[in-house]
């Protein structure tokens, strides 16, 4: 008869370290982040991690780290959005974005003052433009612009999946005929069928 093993007594906590294995490249410029920025390596790197725009392409980071600056914890989502998340941009679109932020956010013209403050962002050549909205309530009528995001929307940062949800919720209402895309006189718009 065999011994059974316990796999939960051979089992020890993680040691919070481990390597990592990028290009040489990678490394050099973190490197030299990390010295300019008068911090190590490993405090760098643990910094980028734990911040929402840590991991992703350079320009989605850099405007979610802007998102984040200006709301903080009530930041809730973010969101490309528009001509150039459909792939139908032309050389002087610009770049739309959704700051989905938290009830506790009063959407005023001082949240835009707040992004314009920072230098002017730039993804793919396109100049970043925010939209800040808040998420709606269930029970609250789906707009134009919260249509056209979950069908063309590119979540960038959320927190707890409820901008994901909602975008979900809304796809499927266009699904069951709810809502439906027209276009009038080459102006799109949608309408809420009966």
């Amino acid at each position: 008869m065999r011994k059974q093993h316990d796999t939960n007594k051979s089992r020890s906590l993680p040691s919070g370290r481990f390597n990592l294995r990028i290009e040489p490249a990678l490394h050099a410029s973190l490197r030299g982040a990390a010295r300019a920025a008068g911090t190590s390596l490993n405090d760098l790197c643990a910094r980028k991690l734990a911040s929402p725009g840590g991991l992703m392409d350079p320009a989605a980071g850099a405007v979610v780290d802007r998102a984040g600056s200006i709301l903080g914890e009530f930041l809730m989502g973010v969101v490309a959005f528009g001509s150039w998340a459909r792939g139908d941009e032309s050389a002087s679109s610009d770049l739309d974005v959704l700051l989905v932020v938290g009830e506790e956010v009063s959407i005023a013209r001082g949240l835009y003052r707040s992004w314009d403050e920072g230098s002017a962002l730039a993804w793919d050549g396109h100049e970043v433009t925010p939209h800040f909205v808040h998420l709606p309530s269930g029970s609250e009528g789906v707009s134009g612009l919260w249509a056209e995001v979950a069908l063309d929307g590119l979540v960038l940062f959320e927190r707890e999946l409820t901008v994901s949800r909602y975008l979900a919720h809304v796809r499927r209402r266009v699904l069951r005929g709810e809502l439906s895309y027209r276009v009038a006189g080459g102006h799109p718009y949608w309408v809420h069928e009966p």
